[in-house]
């Protein structure tokens, strides 16, 4: 924020078709109570208050450099402060007159794709989104969308054929919301007036920077704010574990953050860019990335969560670190106006302790261009889609010659941090490329790490399925060079 701008004591935002205007705002206060208790549109469902079920499922709008953009997020662990210059789209604004169901309410009516009905609304709402980006979805597509929202009675085939019947109802471009997007760009545009937003009710503080200049500005007055980027953890904080958070310091509207340059021998993330943005680049990029990148929660908690967040929040289960380290991932850390860069994997020094100061955030995060090699990335959880955890490991491995050259082996959910792997790596350097090489290494992973016992897995089962993973590379490369071969490459 320049010198002498202003500051805005209230936000503003689009409720389905009404402007908003609310100074008496806490830090936080979510999304979902407001629709509920506030403006009594309970449509919006609280099922786990977690963001895992899918039940709150909302849209919302907020413009781009390419337009405006809707998505679909978890009101539950949305709060209310960061919805300033948005368009927040509930359930009972997809209908049209006199009561007609949207055509997506309407094939799902059609397909029996409902029984209790408690996801339904939740269900409708990534339906919807979905249709508005893919009029006649795969049924792939439609699984992805439907990752983040659970249904325990009606079971998800009648709801996949709701999803692919939606065109024989009606079309996108008939649609209100669609119809409406030049009058509600325009309605956003006149929000944007540049200045920083202070809101705050009994003394909980939300604060908004204009831009991320001001960002390091209010940092260092706040050194011990809590920086809020999408709120996917945070949110957890305060649902959950009842903490307070004030002063919290939101950056996810950061236009600033959310910059995405490719370069010659590196991609870097601003440190806003969420999991759905960088989504395209990774798979163009990073292929074997593309699937990891779509087990990543759900396609909700996608729109929300930020790569910078994940990192800055030092997880051992974090997603993204395993497999940016095994990258030589370095991320540009900031505090007033000074920068510095360190490698991402001396950035986690302990347990719930990362190497940043009071006031400093992660502005960028650089990527290296993948080399020739071998890559993977493999994530093991209790249930496939829409969970943490237990292990996530990245493998680059170089091979000159027939042997190998280089190693880096990432482990997260083996240790108090993300960790190399480093006697795992000292095994397989200097070795052949060959089958009895991994299993070696696997078999020093007992020097690199000592496992918790925890809800997710047992010492033990993390230990074992860590050393089955280097079994499962091999195969998996060991494939792909026959077949690159087969085919004369």
């Amino acid at each position: 924020m320049t010198q002498g701008a202003k500051v805005r004591t209230e936000i503003r935002f689009v409720l389905n078709g009404r402007q908003m205007r609310l100074s008496d705002v806490g830090a936080d206060d979510t999304l979902l109570d407001f629709l509920r208790i506030d403006q009594r549109l309970t449509g919006t469902k609280e099922g786990c208050a977690e963001g895992d079920c899918g039940a709150c499922t909302v849209m919302v709008g907020r413009l781009t450099p390419e337009g405006l953009r809707y998505e679909v997020v978890n009101a539950c662990i949305r709060f209310l402060a960061s919805l300033d210059g948005c368009h927040v789209v509930t359930i009972e604004y997809l209908g049209g007159p006199n009561g007609r169901l949207s055509p997506v309410q309407q094939a799902m009516v059609d397909h029996h794709g409902s029984q209790c009905g408690f996801c339904t609304p939740g269900i409708v709402m990534s339906l919807y989104a979905l249709w508005m980006e893919h009029e006649r979805p795969s049924v792939p597509q439609v699984e992805v969308a439907l990752q983040g929202n659970l249904c325990r009675c009606t079971g998800y085939a009648p709801i996949i054929r709701a999803a692919q019947a939606v065109t024989e109802y009606g079309t996108t471009t008939a649609e209100h919301l669609t119809m409406e997007r030049d009058t509600v760009t325009t309605m956003l545009q006149a929000v944007r007036d540049g200045a920083r937003v202070e809101v705050a009710k009994e003394g909980n503080r939300a604060i908004l920077p204009a831009d991320v200049d001001d960002l390091a500005v209010v940092l260092e007055a706040e050194p011990n704010a809590t920086i809020v980027a999408g709120s996917t953890d945070v949110g957890l904080w305060v649902t959950k574990f009842l903490k307070r958070i004030s002063p919290a310091v939101f950056v996810g509207h950061l236009e600033g953050l959310k910059s995405l340059e490719v370069q010659q021998d590196a991609i870097t993330f601003g440190g806003g860019v969420t999991y759905t943005e960088a989504q395209d680049v990774i798979a163009q990029y990073y292929p074997h990335l593309s699937d990891y990148w779509d087990r990543i929660a759900g396609w909700q908690v996608r729109n929300m969560g930020t790569i910078g967040g994940n990192i800055a929040n030092g997880s051992p289960i974090g997603d993204t670190p395993p497999v940016l380290i095994a990258l030589g991932a370095s991320i540009t850390l900031r505090k007033g106006d000074v920068r510095r860069v360190l490698p991402l994997e001396d950035f986690f020094v302990a347990y719930g302790k990362q190497d940043r100061a009071d006031g400093e955030f992660v502005e960028s995060i650089t990527v290296p261009r993948i080399r020739d090699g071998h890559h993977a990335a493999y994530k093991i959880s209790k249930r496939r889609e829409e969970d943490i955890s237990s292990v996530a490991v990245g493998m680059a491995v170089q091979v000159d010659a027939g042997v190998i050259s280089e190693a880096v082996l990432a482990f997260g959910g083996m240790a108090a941090t993300p960790k190399r792997a480093a006697a795992a790596e000292a095994a397989m350097i200097g070795q052949p490329w060959s089958e009895a090489t991994l299993l070696a290494a696997a078999a020093k992973l007992p020097d690199d790490f000592q496992p918790l016992d925890d809800m997710r897995a047992s010492a033990a089962y993390r230990m074992t399925v860590a050393q089955n993973l280097f079994q499962r590379f091999w195969l998996e490369q060991s494939r792909a060079e026959a077949q690159l071969m087969a085919e004369g490459l």
